[in-house]
């Protein structure tokens, strides 16, 4: 299903403090596409969020290369079903450019096991007109090579749409506490 084929609730960024760093200015759109980029490496999904991507969308990290609303949408209501906490230490915008490059500094903790994480990532948000095209989310500035990681990261992309739920609509959306 589309994004324009359901009902996706209002959009309610809520990581409007974004900093950049100096000489570094957005627009109102990039202002809005990365407080909803942060809100979602928060935990913090919605599908009003995920309607600023294109349906055919391109999320990469070490773990996975999810393609497609269904693939993507189930890595980030997924980080919801994997960790208790999310906490961001900082981040900052370097390049306004497309595409947009930004830090990002998160720890994470892993439910039921309470194992403690932190992740220091390098993002790129790649626009194709007004719509997320790809986000690559790069651990340690890089993602990893070879044809055994390239195969696991595809089969994780496959595997966690079968285990995570995706909202139909804003109400079940809000009914799960997002929005």
């Amino acid at each position: 299903m589309s994004a324009s084929d359901r009902d996706n609730g209002e959009l309610k960024v809520e990581s409007t403090n974004i900093k950049t760093a100096p000489g570094v200015e957005l627009s109102e759109q990039q202002k809005t596409i990365v407080g909803s980029v942060l809100d979602l490496f928060a935990g913090r999904p919605s599908l009003a969020k995920l309607a600023l991507w294109k349906d055919d969308g391109l999320f990469t990290d070490p773990l996975t290369i999810a393609q497609g609303r269904k693939q993507y949408e189930a890595q980030w209501y997924g980080l919801q079903t994997a960790f208790s906490e999310i906490e961001r230490l900082g981040h900052e915008v370097k390049d306004n450019g497309n595409p947009i490059r930004m830090s990002l500094s998160t720890r994470y903790v892993v439910k039921g096991i309470g194992k403690e994480q932190k992740i220091d990532s390098e993002i790129e948000i790649t626009m194709d007109g007004d719509k997320i095209a790809k986000v690559a989310d790069k651990w340690n500035g890089t993602l990893p090579e070879g044809t055994i990681a390239q195969a696991f990261r595809r089969l994780n992309a496959v595997t966690v749409p079968t285990m995570i739920s995706v909202p139909k609509n804003a109400k079940e959306d809000a009914e799960r506490g997002n929005q």
